[in-house]
Formats: structure tokens, C-alpha cells, sequence
């Protein structure tokens, strides 16, 4: 896929994150989520962190600085407009058509830029369905980011397994929606529904 076909996803998976972002309530920062030891403030400091910092640092072909890294960006009281605001910055630093060309060292290796792209538009979906459901709200993917989603999703399952980042594949209908397909073959149950007292899940 190219700059045409994903871009536009990428705006519209950001501008989704935004207002789950904005609709995480202070007091349930310490709840729990479905993701393994992690509560919504670890879940929140890993999605801020990678979706939208970790974006624009990929296509300035930078590193994460330390300081990023281990920052609680949920300590600040405005931390969900901070992230809209740099989910802003990010899109525009991947609006320009050559900077999905070429690759991207991410230290111990390289990828091409489209294919990094498509991996964090996944994992800005993903993570912000995890947010969702667990503060009692939905995340919402037009069927084609839902679709680009699926195919990152199966494409790099063994990867994100190896890692831990995903649990096994979850069983849902065939003629289940594309989104919750993709849910599902993340390790995730996409029929939790805001239900995240429970635990199981991948973190990725």
C-alpha cells in the first residue's frame, strides 16, 4: 500500500484516539484492563508513548529520547489534549508522500516506512479499542482502516507472539465485522464490551 491508501487512515485512526483520550475519566486511571498487569494508566502511558511521539520520531528517523520513554504523561492534568495535540504533529510529519519511502532504523533493524506506518495505525486502533473498553467506550474504524488493521494484524502475528505482545487468536464468527476479526486475531475478545475487570489479552 502507498501514501494514498494509508495516510488517510492514519488521520482517521489519530483523530479517533483523540477522543477516546478525551473521554478517559481521571479516577479510572487505576482500574484494571484485559491486558496482563497493566492498568489503564500503564495501557494510556504505552499508547500516548508509541502512537503518537513514537510516530513522528519514526518519520523524522529519530530515536525515542530516554526522557520520553519513561515519562508518565498521565501525571499531567491536560494530558489527553498534550496527545491529541501531538497526534496532530505526527500526521503532519508523515504528510509528505517521501517520507513513506525508504526505510526505518529502528536499531536493531530496519523496515520499510510504509510497513512501519501500517504497523502503528494497528496499534493506535488497537490500543485505543483497549482504552475503549476499558473505560466504557468504543472505538470506532471506518471497515477500510478495519480491514488495513486485520491484514497488519495477521501479517505480524507470530512477531507480536514472540514477543508477548499478543495472546493466541481468539474464535469469532466468519461473518464477524472486520474490526472485531482483527480483535480477535490479536488475542483480544471483541465482545468484552467495556467489560475490562476480566483479564486476558495481548498488549500490542
Amino acid at each position: 500500500m502507498t501514501y494514498d491508501d494509508l495516510h488517510p487512515y492514519l488521520t482517521e485512526c489519530a483523530a479517533e484516539a483523540a477522543r477516546v483520550a478525551r473521554g478517559v475519566p481521571a479516577d479510572r486511571l487505576t482500574d484494571p484492563t484485559h491486558c496482563p498487569d497493566w492498568d489503564v494508566r500503564a495501557l494510556v502511558n504505552h499508547w500516548v508513548l508509541y502512537t503518537s511521539h513514537g510516530l513522528e520520531h519514526r518519520a523524522l528517523r529519530k530515536q525515542l529520547p530516554e526522557e520520553l520513554t519513561a515519562r508518565d504523561f498521565t501525571a499531567e492534568p491536560d494530558w489527553a489534549e498534550a496527545y491529541a495535540a501531538q497526534l496532530d504533529r505526527a500526521v503532519a510529519a508523515w504528510a509528505d508522500p517521501a517520507v513513506w519511502e525508504g526505510e526505518v532504523d529502528l536499531g536493531m533493524a530496519q523496515m520499510p516506512a510504509v510497513e512501519i506506518a501500517s504497523m502503528i495505525i494497528k496499534e493506535t486502533a488497537v490500543h485505543g479499542w483497549d482504552v475503549a473498553t476499558a473505560t466504557g467506550q468504543e472505538f470506532h474504524v471506518s471497515d477500510g482502516a478495519a480491514r488495513l488493521v486485520l491484514d497488519v494484524v495477521e501479517k505480524h502475528g507470530d512477531l507480536y507472539r514472540r514477543y508477548d505482545g499478543f495472546a493466541d487468536p481468539v474464535p469469532v464468527p466468519e461473518d464477524a465485522p472486520v474490526f472485531e476479526r482483527a480483535l480477535a486475531a490479536s488475542g483480544r475478545d471483541p465482545r468484552r464490551r467495556a467489560r475490562a475487570r476480566t483479564r486476558t489479552g495481548g498488549l500490542s
